[in-house]
């Protein structure tokens, strides 16, 4: 094999492509044509047929007794943080590392996100930092099981109950994970998933929102469904609600994709595990270190760190760019510090208990994982077998070894009109700072 990198010409580590996302066969074909030939296509009544079955299965598969199906997870976050009685000017406790739809949906309540920085060795909310945090008006506190890693759930619950806080787990990455043998989202007072493309079990787009509280999920229900109340007996509070239903299609590719679901998760264990032994061994990476509370290990990326000294002074992005041209699917700035995103930056003049905030917020590990440090490997490289998962061994490596030809790219801009795209595309990779 050639060392040349390939971002300089050379031949990649891999030419062939990992196991296409998403994953799919005749079973997802037959519920699909069944359901197009019933006539009953859409969301109402609340919940209809197919969604009522997925969003019992799917709550008892994650260790709850309710599950409400909807649009989608950010729809699913606004909608459980509404039902809990959040509103205007209420305060919510978010990570600063994480997607924006998590604290946009804290925007649509009418509440404030406060951004507090996460854990270097999980990049989940700082559980030492969540009480310096609270306030008067701090109403919930929402955890983001991020990449692979958990929030100390068991530090955040006594929390919680020490102050009246309820607690809503973001478990858009944690499809079939458990924690100390209790399925994700269901050690909260609430749990939200997503079913967007990239996400471990997906029907294109939805989400879903499990609880153990009967009223908490009526009350969902009714937000969910244009105001009108699950069951005649419910105690809800009158409300006026969206239309976040979600279709018999949607529900009916996820019971499928539900089935799929535990041999998946064991796959992608199996193969980041084999991976792991290798990876952390070399010079420059390191890997965020394991927690035995973490029972049932879900993966929806695997996220490493990479450490610039190691790689002879190169940025991440860099790294990133070449990892990119040797075949290997992954992203550097896949997240940001939000409170710092483009996406953040107009909410003032939109929302105005956030314009009237204190927005001044400095987390340091989120600057440092969004722009410097994290590297991001979708699930389904982990999904083939362990000659795909030592790919990403390989193709490191030889970075590595071969770092003198991206030493200078940085500097190297009168050749920029020569460039192959791949190595623009490294060029202008530049941290918002």
């Amino acid at each position: 094999m050639s060392n040349q990198l390939a971002i300089r010409g050379g031949p990649p580590v891999r030419n062939r492509r990992f196991t296409k996302w998403p994953i799919y066969d005749n079973r997802e074909s037959e519920v699909l044509k069944n359901v197009l030939e019933s006539g009953n296509w859409g969301g109402y009544p609340c919940p209809n047929d197919k969604a009522r079955e997925f969003g019992a299965r799917f709550a008892e598969e994650h260790d709850a007794l309710y599950g409400v199906a909807v649009s989608n997870g950010t729809v699913s976050l606004e909608l459980a943080l509404k039902a809990s009685g959040t509103g205007f000017g209420d305060e919510v406790i978010v990570p600063a590392y994480t997607w924006e739809g998590t604290a946009a949906a804290v925007l649509f309540t009418g509440a404030v996100p406060v951004f507090v920085d996460v854990d270097p060795d999980t990049y989940c909310l700082d559980i030492n930092l969540i009480e310096g945090a609270i306030t008067p008006r701090t109403k919930a506190i929402i955890p983001v099981h991020l990449g692979f890693r958990f929030a100390d759930m068991d530090r955040l619950m006594a929390i919680s109950e020490r102050h009246g806080l309820f607690v809503l787990e973001d478990c858009a990455h944690a499809h079939g994970g458990k924690w100390k043998g209790k399925g994700a989202g269901s050690i909260g007072h609430a749990g939200s998933f997503s079913f967007q493309t990239s996400k471990l079990m997906t029907a294109g787009e939805g989400g879903i929102v499990i609880t153990s509280d009967i009223d908490l999920a009526d009350q969902i229900i009714r937000l969910a469904n244009c105001g009108r109340p699950a069951r005649r007996e419910s105690k809800g509070r009158p409300a006026l609600g969206h239309n976040y239903r979600m279709t018999e299609f949607q529900a009916a590719i996820l019971n499928i994709q539900l089935e799929r679901l535990e041999e998946q998760t064991l796959r992608r264990e199996t193969n980041t595990r084999a991976m792991e032994r290798s990876l952390g061994q070399i010079n420059g990476i390191s890997l965020l270190p394991r927690d035995e509370r973490i029972t049932r290990q879900a993966s929806y990326h695997y996220v490493f760190k990479f450490h610039s000294e190691g790689f002879g002074g190169i940025h991440r992005n860099a790294f990133v760019a070449a990892l990119k041209a040797e075949g290997i699917p992954c992203d550097g700035r896949f997240y940001e510090a939000v409170y710092l995103s483009s996406l953040f930056q107009f909410a003032a003049g939109e929302y105005p208990a956030w314009q009237k905030h204190d927005r001044n917020f400095d987390c340091p590990v989120a600057v440092r994982a969004g722009y410097e440090e994290s590297v991001w490997l979708p699930h389904e490289i982990f999904l083939g077998d362990e000659e795909d998962a030592l790919d990403v061994v390989t193709a490191i490596e030889k970075i590595r070894r071969n770092i003198v030809e991206l030493q200078d790219f940085e500097d190297d801009r009168i050749r920029i009109q020569g460039m192959s795209r791949a190595e623009r595309a490294l060029l202008e990779s530049k941290p918002p700072y």
